[in-house]
This record gives C-alpha cells, structure tokens and sequence, in this order.
C-alpha cells in the first residue's frame, strides 16, 4: 500500500459514510499527516499514535566501514535517523 492507496481508503471511507469529499481533498489530508510527522521529526520532537507506534529521530555516531566491492575503508559521518517503533495494538494486530 502507497500513499495514493491510503488517499483512495480515506476516501472510499468518508464517500460510504455519505460525507462529500473530493479525492483531491483525502489526498490533502494524508499529505498534511506525513509532512506533519516528518516536520515534527526534522525539530527532534516524537509522534506517538497510541495504540500504532511511535517515530522518533536517534542519533547514529559515526563509524569505519567497508566498501564490499573494493574492500577500501571508508568513514561514514554521524547523522541522525527517523526510527519507528511499534505499538502493542500494532504488533497484536500483525501476530
């Protein structure tokens, strides 16, 4: 499932429930939901959707690595990463 999908469910879900609402207007809102966490994200902040999962941002320290096709060592730089960890409700709903 893509974004586009989640916009056609959101608005298969609304269209069923007899609320008039356009399919560029879904694809609005799951576009607001993914710039939102991702905006939250980027400040350092964490998003926790209870009963779904938390995203968060971890710093990754910096480190040698190796260049599997020329065996040359090669220095990655600290970052930070986006991190997602799972709710209970997600993981009994995966099992």
């Amino acid at each position: 499932m893509n974004k586009a999908d989640l916009s056609q469910k959101l608005w298969e879900l609304h269209s069923k429930k007899g609320v008039d609402v356009s399919k560029k207007h879904a694809e609005e809102v799951v576009d607001f939901i993914f710039d939102t966490i991702a905006d939250c994200l980027k400040r350092g902040d964490e998003v926790s959707i209870a009963g779904f999962g938390s995203f968060l941002v971890k710093q990754r320290k910096a480190r040698t690595a190796r260049n599997p096709k020329t065996g040359a060592s090669v220095q990655v730089p600290a970052m930070k990463v986006p991190k997602f960890r799972a709710g209970k409700g997600l993981k009994d709903a995966v099992k």
